[in-house]
C-alpha cells in the first residue's frame, strides 16, 4: 500500500509497474484487500515459453496454491520438500531458469543448510539464476551465509553473487520482521542499478 502510494519518479515507476499491476489484479479498483503472494506473483510474470514448478508441504498452503493453479498448464504444484526439489530439478530442460529459495526459517539450522543446499544445486547448475530469500535479523546469521553462498557463485574468480536487503523500521526484539535480504546468483547485468533505483 505504501508503494502503491508513493511518489516515485518515472524510471523507478516504470521498474515497479510490472509487480504493482500483479497486485492490483487480485484487488478491487483503488483497494488492498489481497496480496498474492510470490508463487502467483511469479505465475504472473511468466512468458508464454515459462514454466513455474512450485514446491509447497505444508497442507494448507498446498491446498490453496493447487487452487489457485488449477488447470494451469504452464504452473504445476509439486508435494515435495524444497529442499530435495532443489537439486532434483536443476538444471531445467530449458537450462535457464530463476530458482527461488524461501525457506520457513523455523528450525535453527536453517541457515545452514540453505548454504549447503544452495551449494549442491549450484555444482549441478552453475548458470542458473538463484534467489536465496533470508529474514535479516541477526548480522551473526546473515553474514556468514551471505560470504559461503559469494563463495560458490564467485570461485571462478568474476564476482556473480549481489546482496540486497531491506529494513522498514529498526530490529528489536518486539519489531518482529523488519528486515529482509535477497542473495541473487547470476543476476542479469541491470538488475544491481535498477534495486539501487528501487531501493530508494
Amino acid at each position: 500500500a505504501r508503494l502503491m502510494q508513493a511518489r516515485l519518479s518515472e524510471p523507478v515507476r516504470a521498474l515497479v509497474k510490472p509487480y504493482l499491476d500483479v497486485v492490483r489484479a487480485f484487488n478491487p479498483p483503488r483497494e488492498l484487500l489481497a496480496y498474492p503472494g510470490s508463487p502467483l506473483i511469479a505465475r504472473a510474470l511468466l512468458r508464454p515459453q515459462d514454466r513455474l514448478v512450485a514446491c509447497e508441504v505444508e497442507p494448507g498452503a498446498r491446498k490453496r496454491l493447487i487452487e489457485a493453479l488449477y488447470n494451469d498448464a504452464q504452473a504445476r504444484v509439486v508435494d515435495l520438500d524444497g529442499w530435495t526439489a532443489l537439486t532434483a530439478f536443476v538444471p531445467p530442460k530449458e537450462r535457464r531458469g530463476l530458482v527461488l529459495i524461501d525457506p520457513p526459517f523455523e528450525a535453527p539450522d536453517e541457515f545452514e543448510r540453505l548454504a549447503q543446499r544452495f551449494a549442491a544445486a549450484h555444482a549441478k547448475w552453475p548458470t542458473g539464476i538463484a534467489m536465496l530469500w533470508y529474514p535479516a535479523k541477526s548480522r551473526r546469521l546473515t553474514d556468514p551465509l551471505a560470504r559461503r553462498v559469494a563463495a560458490v557463485a564467485n570461485a571462478g574468480g568474476e564476482p556473480r553473487c549481489l546482496r540486497v536487503e531491506l529494513s522498514v523500521a529498526p530490529q528489536t526484539a518486539e519489531a518482529g520482521l523488519v528486515s529482509a535480504g535477497l542473495l541473487i546468483v547470476n543476476p542479469p547485468w541491470t538488475l544491481a542499478a535498477e534495486l539501487k533505483a528501487i531501493l530508494q
